[in-house]
């Protein structure tokens, strides 16, 4: 296994009290695997990858407890020098906002080459050419001609490309994309997902798409962990997951994306807002806003069921997810 989160806990210290983001995740993501983790704002994704990458503001984050295997090896064991050879080398993330990501005074060909002399001890003169390499790859239109360009002169989608190519630089074995297609029209979003998808093919390495829009990752993820206040609620292999979903969030989740078969009719939203993480709800956290919450809901935090599967292992946090099912069946 190329990754495995364990039981990982973060949490944040802050003046109004303690924030608890990551509550017990636990998740595996193989090479050449696509794992899509899905959820509102704050329900705990993009912490996870912070603790996953070594990048978490601490303090106020602080992770409390769990193991982050990588290749065998325990990350949270690492030192930082040890920590920061892996990040980049054999782990790399896109961040969501490219603009903000990318350094405004240096060239994109400058912030490419940059991995290529810091890791690989390269001239500056085979780093440029490394970087119109990367720009090809990911394809720029005239890359050598736009190498000497800077991030503002690239639309948003180029932009994009340019954090991906950084993230591939040194073909790493796990990358880590987090909302990268939050800021793009439809058309690019497209664009992006097959380019991320073909890259991921052509090097056989695991991929962690953060999302909440579970209308992009249908054709791109392998399996689909969903996550709420913190926690994995649901984990099934993506055509379960649309075929029938086994715990109520994700069932919601599903309703609120339009369809050409609804037009004309109200789209779906989840009552309610995700909880706050100073004050989850007792018992399941999605009990103040579920259709279906029982007395057990209110009282009992559900574990991770086993749920059968024609396409391998899900396992769903809700007591009553063979009712989910049957209901979505009907």
């Amino acid at each position: 296994m190329l990754l495995e989160v364990r039981d990982l806990h973060v949490e944040f210290r802050t003046r109004d009290g303690v924030a608890k983001a990551v509550n017990g995740v636990t998740y595996a993501v193989d090479e050449g695997e696509t794992l899509a983790v899905l959820g509102e704002s704050g329900s705990g994704k993009s912490v996870t990858a912070q603790a996953v990458m070594g990048i978490l503001d601490t303090p106020p984050g602080k992770i409390t407890g769990g193991e982050i295997l990588f290749q065998g090896k325990d990350l949270l064991t690492f030192k930082e020098e040890e920590r920061r050879k892996v990040r980049g080398a054999q782990m790399a993330m896109i961040f969501q906002d490219a603009l903000s990501s990318l350094n405004p005074v240096l060239s994109v060909g400058d912030q490419l080459g940059e991995m290529f002399t810091v890791h690989r001890g390269m001239s500056r003169k085979d780093a440029r050419t490394k970087a119109i390499e990367l720009m090809d790859r990911v394809r720029i239109p005239a890359a050598a001609q736009r190498v000497r360009d800077y991030p503002h002169q690239f639309s948003g989608g180029m932009r994009q490309r340019i954090m991906i190519a950084m993230a591939l630089a040194l073909e790493p074995a796990l990358i880590i994309a987090d909302e990268p297609t939050t800021a793009l029209d439809v058309t690019v979003q497209a664009q992006v997902m097959d380019l991320l998808a073909e890259l991921r093919r052509e090097l056989n390495m695991g991929l962690i798409l953060i999302t909440h829009d579970l209308g992009v990752v249908a054709d791109v993820a392998d399996r689909i962990a969903v996550m709420y206040a913190g926690r994995i609620i649901e984990s099934a292999p993506v055509h379960d997951i649309y075929k029938a979903p086994a715990h109520p969030y994700t069932k919601g989740l599903l309703e609120s994306i339009p369809r050409l078969d609804q037009k004309g009719r109200e789209l779906y939203a989840i009552k309610g807002l995700p909880p706050n993480l100073m004050h989850i709800p007792p018992g399941c956290a999605f009990n103040p806003r579920c259709p279906m919450a029982q007395d057990i809901c209110r009282t009992d935090v559900p574990p991770l069921y086993e749920v059968d599967s024609a396409d391998g292992v899900r396992r769903s946090a809700c007591f009553f997810w063979k009712e989910t099912l049957d209901a979505h069946d009907h």
